[in-house]
């Protein structure tokens, strides 16, 4: 009997899965041997040199996240009415073509503005949405990121749930990135992450100053301009109402912790083999889907299109995977 029950419990791993495999030290994120060793691993993504040039103090400065949330921020659980048919594959960019913000990939430049984009880009997305396609913006990333004095450090970090806050209290500009037109671009200029080129280097910014004026060829005056939040909230780490509230409302921002190996991810579903933490990042979540057997959520960054996947990337669904189902903030626009 003994001997059978060792039997089983060594058989346990097979039963449950395959064991998830960790690099066995450090490795240099930035080097050919990293994208080697994930590669070898015959994981559920593929590895590839995303950036050139970058130290990996540069590319830290990317992950803008602050851990230590601000307290008394004063967004509260939503109450999420959840829908019974949640289908298998759920991609925003297709639902809602008429909003044009869904399908864009920005660049945050060399800048920890993370927190400001990810979340001025779903509030974008929510905003079009919300009025059946009619009110096609792109808002400031710049107007979240420079004036918004709760919010955090500027391109030194901040928080999302307080951009969200910002939005709802204060409102956000047009920014004018799709459509050439706009209160407040973001200054920043995109920074080079891949091959030499016309981009410059991503040499460490500075937070722009709050203006509280739209550039001299807008036809609106700064506050004739904003566009406000009815309200923000958070969602439960629950697969099925996150879901439901992208299903019924669009895209949502997401908080996770970015390990080493995150940096060469090119294609597939990720999971993280590294157990070296370099920051803490916000992203987009735009939906979700199945790829060889792997369920996944459908993710934009804002490290332009030639990091990752176009600059997409998946992120294994249903795990809590780096803590991105735990740290999801959204909210309705006032339409």
């Amino acid at each position: 009997m003994k001997l059978v029950l060792i039997c089983l419990l060594g058989l346990l791993p097979f039963v449950l899965g395959k064991r998830r495999a960790f690099l066995t030290s450090r490795i240099d994120p930035l080097s050919d041997l990293m994208v080697e060793k994930i590669n070898s691993l015959n994981t559920t993504w593929k590895a590839g040199k995303n950036f050139q040039g970058l130290t990996i103090d540069q590319i830290k400065r990317f992950c803008g996240v602050r851990k230590n949330k601000r307290p008394n921020v004063g967004i509260r659980k939503g109450k999420i009415s959840i829908i019974s048919s949640i289908p298998v594959e759920f991609d925003s960019r297709e639902v809602w073509p008429d909003c044009p913000s869904i399908s864009f990939i920005r660049d945050q430049g060399s800048c920890g503005s993370c927190w400001a984009f990810s979340s001025a880009e779903a509030i974008s997305d929510r905003t079009c949405i919300g009025s059946n396609g009619t009110i096609k913006v792109e808002l400031s990333a710049e107007d979240v990121l420079s004036c918004c004095t709760d919010c955090g450090f500027g391109c030194n970090g901040g928080f999302p749930e307080s951009a969200y806050e910002y939005w709802v209290t204060r409102g956000l500009v047009t920014g004018g990135l799709f459509n050439g037109e706009g209160c407040q671009p973001y200054k920043i200029e995109p920074c080079e992450h891949h091959v030499p080129g016309p981009r410059p280097a991503c040499t460490e910014e500075p937070t722009p100053a709050c203006e509280v004026t739209c550039q001299s060829n807008y036809n609106k005056t700064y506050l004739q301009d904003k566009h406000f939040g009815m309200r923000h909230y958070s969602l439960e780490r629950d697969i099925v109402q996150i879901q439901s509230d992208i299903m019924r409302n669009g895209p949502v921002t997401a908080a996770f912790d970015v390990y080493s190996d995150f940096i060469v991810y090119k294609s597939g579903v990720y999971q993280r083999h590294s157990k070296d933490l370099i920051g803490s990042h916000a992203v987009r979540i735009l939906g979700w889907g199945v790829e060889n057997h792997v369920p996944y959520w459908l993710v934009a960054n804002s490290w332009n299109t030639d990091w990752g996947d176009q600059g997409y990337f998946k992120i294994h669904r249903g795990q809590n995977e780096c803590g991105i189902e735990n740290n999801i903030v959204t909210g309705l626009p006032r339409n």
